[in-house]
């Protein structure tokens, strides 16, 4: 199941993003930037998603928000005990989902280049490489799907 977040989802959807990410911190050399989120003022501002099980157990969460003519999916996050279970592809088919719901006609999102699983696992879902740009220190690999 999913659901919007609520204040107090955030304990665990921000051990969540520390669980799913800490393996990055030494490849990047500093945590990444979903790591460090403000998630209260995403969970406030109605950005973010959870997904549970059918015991409604935390598994993972989304964020994603409009921006433009499309929706940015700026983070998405499964706990690693729930990895491999299709929790990460059914959050991400969600968002674009709720992008069609809302007239928009693509979902924009970036990785860090050291996150290579990512990197393989967009494409497999019909993302296509469209950048490389460093922003912030870190080097992001931009991907857009069209949804028309």
């Amino acid at each position: 199941m999913i659901r919007q977040a609520e204040a107090s989802d955030e304990p665990e959807i921000r051990d969540c993003a520390e669980q799913a990410y800490a393996r990055y911190v030494p490849l990047i050399g500093r945590k990444p930037a979903p790591m460090v989120a403000d998630f209260a003022a995403q969970i406030a501002a109605g950005e973010v998603y959870v997904a549970t099980d059918d015991q409604n157990t935390f598994q993972g969460f989304i964020v994603f928000y409009a921006e433009g003519e499309h929706i940015l999916l700026e983070n998405v996050a499964v706990l690693p005990r729930a990895a491999g279970h299709g929790v990460g592809r059914t959050l991400i088919r969600f968002c674009e989902k709720a992008a069609r719901q809302r007239g928009m006609n693509a979902v924009h999102l970036y990785t860090n280049e050291k996150m290579t699983d990512n990197l393989s696992i967009y494409p497999k879902l019909g993302y296509v490489e469209v950048a490389r740009r460093t922003e912030n220190g870190f080097n992001r690999v931009y991907f857009e799907k069209s949804l028309t």
